[in-house]
């Protein structure tokens, strides 16, 4: 079955939320929630994609953007995704996949 496209508007704003695989810690200690705001910072500038809001909860995240092109979360959440996973990984001497499958966004109506 093919993935459903989703839709992105710029200018409009999106909640997304990311969770763990099968719901599991991704965040094991305070340095790793320092690492991926940092991140969220350097992708959502380069990116173009401004951040409004964040809960990072120990299994998952919520994140309130508003992207400024028609790719911007979704080039933010592969770069950001990349790069955490990776650090993730290497800092924990594990392998595999972090995150379970692919974000969650819903559009906000902010009129």
């Amino acid at each position: 079955m093919a993935r459903q496209p989703r839709l992105n508007l710029p200018g409009v704003p999106q909640h997304v939320i990311q969770r763990g695989n099968n719901r599991e810690v991704c965040f094991f200690e305070e340095q790793d929630y320092k690492v991926y705001l940092s991140k969220l910072e350097e992708y959502s500038q380069k990116l173009k994609v401004s951040v409004h809001a964040y809960v990072l909860m120990t299994n998952h995240v919520h994140l309130l953007m508003t992207p400024k092109t028609s790719d911007g979360v979704s080039r933010l959440m592969q770069s950001l995704g990349r790069y955490y996973v990776r650090y993730i990984n290497h800092k924990y001497e594990r392998t595999g996949t972090l995150w379970e499958g692919r974000y969650k966004s819903t559009l906000i109506d902010s009129a």
